[in-house]
């Protein structure tokens, strides 16, 4: 029988904004303008985040998205015309229609097959098991899978009460970036394992709801709302088992690892991932607190920061958690 191909990550690179915001200052400004009465640092002190990027009025998703590709194929001493398959997969988007990989493409200059895919903060990492799997099928020889999250302008800063103020909690943690990275066939290492969990009987949790075909007008709609304590409930009890099911199935364990990537969401989150999951600290790489939540973006980011470090031969785990809800779970070696 032929041999199957292995397909890996040959490059990365990630893109933030200039701009910060700090948590004290995004409360202050929600605080002024809904005129609720907050406890003095609760934004801070309740998600561990000290602050977060902002993409600035004219930078969009594809802007973060783009700037990242670029990166990534310098890194890869790539043409843009050198990638015939593009994959836009984001939380983020700049329209409904069209894809925002055309946007994308045509800022670039590719040729490429673009398509958007879109599964919440699992987006980018769904985005690369199809561009690994249309590689594996002969569809296409080297993709660029890009993300650009801009989840900070669906912050609602103007609560009418504290009610909805506990409503849109789970916005306040977001942050923007981009991400990119570059996938084709390798001699060794690569892409070995992945694995999902998909519970979408949770779908109603948190999410933006307007835009599509439900709501498709009507600024309320345009704003994050969510229960962050569901959301966190269902991936305990789900995650947990994934990440256990990926550990069996590959014959790993944390040693085998040289960092362990995870979506991060607030600081409590991540600090009781590696409490149940008992991945050691000093394998994950952490960008919460200076971050906050950049969505799909967070694993890019992080695998950007120890892209360079990592020698031919190490392992890293990735484990997505997305609203919908899914947990998405790829053990990848560098080649």
């Amino acid at each position: 029988m032929p041999i199957q191909p292995r397909i890996g990550i040959t490059a990365v690179a990630s893109l933030l904004p200039e701009d910060r915001l700090s948590s004290d200052d995004l409360q202050r400004e929600v605080a002024r303008r809904s005129g609720i009465a907050l406890p003095g640092r609760l934004l801070t002190q309740a998600t561990g985040i000290v602050s977060r990027r902002v993409a600035p009025e004219g930078v969009y998703a594809s802007t973060l998205a783009e700037g990242a590709a670029r990166r990534a194929l310098a890194a890869a001493s790539l043409d843009p015309l050198d990638v015939d398959l593009l994959v836009f997969a984001s939380a983020s988007r700049d329209l409904v229609e069209p894809a925002t990989a055309h946007i994308v493409q045509a800022r670039l200059g590719s040729r490429a097959h673009a398509v958007d895919v879109t599964n919440a903060c699992n987006s980018f990492v769904n985005g690369i098991d199809l561009a690994r799997s249309m590689i594996l099928a002969g569809r296409a020889r080297r993709a660029l899978v890009v993300t650009g999250e801009t989840p900070s302008r669906a912050v609602r800063k103007d609560p009418a009460d504290f009610a909805e103020f506990r409503g849109a909690f789970a916005g306040y943690t977001f942050g923007d970036a981009g991400a990119a990275v570059v996938l084709e066939a390798v001699g060794r290492g690569g892409i070995l394992h992945v694995d999902c969990e998909t519970r979408s009987e949770h779908w109603e949790v948190g999410g933006i709801p307007g835009g599509g075909s439900r709501h498709p007008r009507g600024d309320a709609y345009t704003y994050f709302r969510g229960d962050g304590h569901e959301l966190r409930g269902v991936f305990e009890k789900t995650g947990t088992a994934v990440i256990e099911r990926t550990l069996h199935r590959t014959g790993m364990d944390w040693d085998g690892f040289a960092k362990v990537l995870v979506h991060q969401v607030t600081v409590p989150y991540l600090e009781r991932f590696a409490e149940l999951t008992g991945v050691p600290a000093d394998k994950l790489v952490v960008t919460v607190p200076e971050l906050g939540n950049v969505a799909s973006a967070s694993i890019g980011v992080q695998l950007d920061r120890i892209f360079g470090e990592l020698e031919p031969g190490e392992r890293v785990l990735f484990v997505g958690l997305g609203g919908g809800i899914s947990i998405m779970t790829m053990v990848w070696e560098k080649s």
